[in-house]
């Protein structure tokens, strides 16, 4: 595995990067690789971001118990309080 080192990075940085580890219950060295992977992504072209987006929530399925819900009587009943 490739190893990455950073030099001069920034006391304020490395001590954010630190508090938002701790609060995801990861390490540091694995929450860096996460908000650079985020990172990365953000890096696309605004289309290709948003055809990326589309095609991850295409990929979700639907319980089927909340196919069987009603939502237009939800509606309804609510406009009628």
């Amino acid at each position: 595995m490739p190893l990455l080192q950073v030099r001069d990075f920034p006391g304020d940085v490395y001590e954010e990067l630190k508090y938002k580890a701790k609060q995801e219950n990861r390490s540091i060295a694995q929450q860096a690789i996460v908000l650079i992977k985020n990172g990365l992504n953000e890096e696309l072209p605004s289309h290709k971001r948003r055809r990326k987006i589309l095609d991850e929530i295409n990929s979700w399925t639907v319980p089927k118990s909340a196919k069987k819900i009603d939502f237009v009587k939800w509606i309804r009943e609510d406009r009628e309080r």
